[in-house]
């Protein structure tokens, strides 16, 4: 099924402030070939209310926050649709790490626990929100709760602006 997608293009170059990873696209960014483009989506909102941009973006301008520093990829480059729908083969955990080891941005963002459960091979029951031990040699992790409609149950914006402050204490 996810053949008749397009891959969402990683959006990554070597020294990015942060980089914000998620499980795989939505099926409507697949199609879309945007970013959190789901209208349910509170990606962009949160970015504004945290602070983390200069003003509310659209998911079509996802390309133009590489000028902010801000790059986005996805564990899973070849899956698409519901954390739930994504194929545990199409998950690319050392192919991720390979690329952060390459770009090696200050700061990586998970949008999800999910996301965050597969990358350190625990269940999300374990995963804190927030700013994570620091890893030796990698960038600093922060996990955040996911902003799709989906989730909204858990939702809550703290995380978002520990990270937006956060961004701004490590690019003084």
């Amino acid at each position: 099924m996810s053949n008749s997608f397009h891959r969402l293009p990683d959006q990554l170059r070597p020294h990015l402030r942060l980089v914000f990873v998620g499980t795989a696209a939505s099926t409507r960014s697949a199609e879309l070939g945007q970013y959190y483009a789901h209208p349910g989506n509170r990606f962009w909102r949160a970015l504004d209310e945290a602070g983390i941009t200069p003003r509310r973006y659209q998911p079509s301008e996802f390309a133009a926050l590489i000028e902010l520093g801000i790059g986005f990829t996805d564990l899973s480059k070849s899956g698409a649709g519901m954390d739930h729908q994504i194929a545990a083969e199409t998950i690319e955990v050392p192919g991720f790490r390979a690329k952060m080891e390459k770009y090696r941005p200050r700061t990586i963002a998970f949008t999800s626990k999910k996301a965050a459960s597969l990358f350190y091979g625990r269940p999300s029951s374990g995963i804190v929100l927030g700013r994570q031990p620091r890893d030796a040699g990698f960038p600093q992790v922060f996990v955040l709760p996911s902003p799709s409609g989906a989730a909204s149950g858990s939702w809550t914006i703290e995380p978002w602006r520990e990270l937006a402050q956060w961004i701004v204490i490590e690019s003084s």
